[in-house]
């Protein structure tokens, strides 16, 4: 097939071109860098089945080849980077999606919409099913990429309902692995950075909120499972191992051999205190669950984050 990825020079944008590339696609890779880096998708220069042009999906363009896809992957994700860029992400999900559900709907192709847990919220439903509403503030400072993403999700279900376009919604829990940014801010970077350098490791609250890490190369498995399918409402993608941030601190210490000591810090407003994904539609729907666990994840993960320092050095 012939793909469009917006978002393609992002994180997981850019292990999900590697992915297309892998199974014999062709790929039309989007960027605008206000968070995504060209690092990574600098393995991909000459690559004959690999395009690349630089663009900010809110504004107009053209792409002159059919398309058989479009993937859209593009919006700033970490709270670090959507707190500075807030309403160039909620113009993400909104002018931004209906951008590319136009170019899926004019080349009759499918469309993925890569959407986030955050539509739970602060969740009071545990582990989070896909049929649960959420429990969001619609004005706090989380909201500029909350809601981006339930309006672009709702956006995408108007066009599948109007238009009888093909589409696929995954909703992404908490994704780690290389190529995150060293200052990305969330937890996996923030306590990689800091126990390789030997700083404190800042756990906000007490620590017992939780989280389920879903290693890089088992979300982009879901991801083109659902891209394949005929599944048009929600699906949740992520690892159901749940375990507390505080758990996860001595995790990381143990994998980096860090004394780092631990220290607290109060917690985010908004910021959900469980998190866990019930995947039972992944696996009945796409036959998908991870398959690396956190140990094994977080092996190559180090390993990545030390090479950032040492260039950065």
């Amino acid at each position: 097939m012939r793909i469009v990825v917006a978002g393609a020079a992002g994180f997981i944008g850019s292990h999900f071109c590697d992915r297309l590339l892998l199974e014999g696609h062709s790929v039309w890779a989007l960027d605008n860098f206000i968070t995504g880096s060209a690092v990574n998708l600098k393995h991909l220069e000459g690559h004959p089945r690999f395009h690349f042009a630089e663009q900010d999906i809110t504004r107009p363009f053209h792409l002159e080849d059919p398309v058989d896809a479009v993937a859209n992957l593009a919006s700033a994700a970490s709270p670090k980077d959507y707190l500075e860029h807030p309403i160039e992400t909620l113009e993400a999900g909104s002018a931004g999606t209906r951008s590319l559900l136009e170019l899926a709907l004019r080349n009759e192709a499918r469309f993925l919409l890569a959407s986030t847990s955050e539509c739970y919220g602060d969740p009071l439903v545990h582990p989070q099913v896909e049929t649960y509403w959420g429990n969001v503030n619609p004005v706090g400072p989380r909201s500029c990429y909350d809601e981006a993403k339930r309006f672009a999700e709702a956006l995408t279900m108007a066009y599948h309902r109007k238009h009888g376009l093909r589409t696929n919604i995954a909703r992404i829990f908490n994704t780690y692995g290389p190529r995150m940014k060293l200052d990305d801010g969330r937890v996996v970077p923030a306590f990689l950075d800091q126990a390789l350098r030997g700083a404190p490791l800042t756990v906000f609250g007490g620590g017992t909120q939780t989280r389920s890490f879903c290693y890089v190369s088992d979300l982009v498995d879901g991801l083109y499972r659902l891209m394949l399918s005929s599944e048009p409402y929600p699906v949740n993608l992520g690892n159901p191992t749940e375990l507390t941030i505080l758990e996860f601190a001595e995790r990381i210490r143990r994998h980096t051999g860090s004394r780092s000591e631990i220290v607290f810090r109060e917690l985010p407003e908004d910021d959900p205190k469980r998190r866990c994904p019930e995947i039972a539609r992944a696996r009945r729907l796409l036959g998908w669950e991870p398959c690396v666990s956190l140990d094994q994840g977080l092996g190559p993960t180090v390993e990545y984050f030390r090479s950032l320092q040492a260039a950065a050095a």
